[in-house]
């Protein structure tokens, strides 16, 4: 994985990330304030990539699930909501 770090101008800080399994190119975009120092700029970079949910996605990717377990495990998930939502199951 390689970052990249710039700027278009004072108040606006961009980075690219490259990631070379996959192919996924991601461009996230940062406003910052002129008062702002790079510190605060990269938290807001890291919850953002943070909340894009990218490295979930390329983890996914590493290992093939078949399809039969990715929907048994859905039907699972569904049933413990309504287990909780019931009440027959203490969270």
């Amino acid at each position: 994985m390689k970052k990249q770090f710039g700027s278009l101008n004072d108040s606006t800080i961009f980075a690219f990330q490259f990631f070379t399994k996959g192919g996924i190119l991601i461009m996230l975009i940062i406003d910052s304030k002129d008062c702002e120092n790079i510190d605060k700029a990269l938290k807001k970079y890291k919850k953002k990539f943070e909340k894009s949910k990218t490295l979930l996605q390329l983890r996914e990717r590493q290992t093939f699930t078949k399809p039969s377990v990715v929907r048994r495990g859905q039907v699972l998930k569904a049933i413990y909501k309504q287990q909780l939502a019931s009440g027959k199951i203490e969270g």
